[in-house]
């Protein structure tokens, strides 16, 4: 499938998650196949302000191309000129998030909160559209609130902005992330727009990623939570779209990745970035023989030496 002029072969991205898809973990899930990946999601305001965070957020390393920063906001000027400040960063595409469900953003009237007036999509991304030299796409959801399941509206309007492409969650902003994605959402998306839609929500394994595609004829797919704590799920898909037989990583082979992934964190952030990384700890160790044991050590990580020991406890 094809963003404007981006080809991924396998239409397989890897969805923004603030908080988990630093650099570090989208590294981690480019080495296992991910074709797409997005940053943290960023505020435009934030960005124009000359917010020192931004740095670490937008950058973009040559290992993870092609890759998109994510902006979010609500003023369609405001967003086209983060946009513009953010080439610095040259990603192949921008992202507009209108969907993210967090009560702190949908109160400003941001992210989920934007599928309440289509029209404000539509403007939003023709001034960003209108700003930038790369391709725009939209991340949306099912709906902003339960009974209106308005994607399909939305998803038009984000195409006459000059969207490239559409990423749709299958659940309302009320759900936030619980009961099941609604895949029909998604297929009526597909028949209401002619550019790329790509399907995500409850995608965690190439059984998912199957139905994923044929119940909504979607063109690609964004996998979530199902690749936190389990990068390896890309390579899984992968293997079975090109016939080869797929071996699930060893222990000492996950233990491995936790460990780069670690570094590179430690590299960038510091050692203030072994705090965050403890969540990514205790999602790999899930399932893992003495993972509820694990929890308090890993709860109380404030070295390399100890985060690299606890890593060891749980890959065992």
């Amino acid at each position: 499938m094809k963003i404007a002029n981006l080809e991924f072969r396998h239409g397989l991205f890897l969805a923004p998650m603030a908080g988990i898809t630093d650099h570090a973990f989208r590294e981690a899930c480019v080495s296992f196949g991910a074709e797409g990946v997005t940053s943290e999601l960023i505020s435009a305001k934030a960005v124009t302000y000359g917010d020192k965070k931004t740095e670490l957020l937008a950058k973009i390393y040559e290992n993870e191309r092609p890759a998109a920063i994510q902006i979010f906001g609500s003023e369609p000027e405001i967003m086209a000129k983060a946009a513009k400040m953010l080439l610095r960063f040259e990603p192949q595409y921008i992202d507009i998030n209108m969907g993210c469900p967090v009560p702190k953003l949908f109160r400003n009237g941001e992210g989920s909160a934007l599928m309440k007036s289509p029209e404000l999509c539509e403007r939003i991304v023709y001034a960003v559209a209108s700003a930038v030299d790369v391709p725009v796409t939209a991340k949306i959801r099912k709906g902003c609130i339960d009974g209106l399941d308005n994607a399909p509206e939305v998803a038009k309007a984000v195409e006459r902005g000059g969207a490239s492409a559409v990423f749709v969650h299958g659940r309302t902003r009320s759900q936030m992330y619980s009961g099941l994605a609604d895949r029909n959402i998604i297929k009526k998306v597909k028949e209401s727009v002619s550019i790329p839609v790509i399907g995500n929500g409850d995608v965690a394994s190439f059984a998912d990623f199957a139905s994923m595609k044929a119940e909504t004829g979607c063109d690609g797919v964004m996998i979530g939570r199902g690749a936190y704590g389990s990068p390896w799920v890309f390579a899984e898909i992968i293997s079975a779209l090109e016939g080869r037989e797929y071996s699930p990583p060893t222990a000492e082979e996950k233990q491995a990745v936790l460990n780069r992934q670690l570094e590179t964190v430690v590299a960038e952030k510091g050692m203030n970035g072994i705090r965050e990384f403890r969540h990514h700890i205790l999602q790999y160790c899930k399932g893992f023989s003495g993972s509820a044991r694990l929890r308090k050590e890993i709860s109380l990580i404030s070295t390399v030496e100890s985060a690299k020991e606890a890593i060891k406890s749980c890959c065992l």
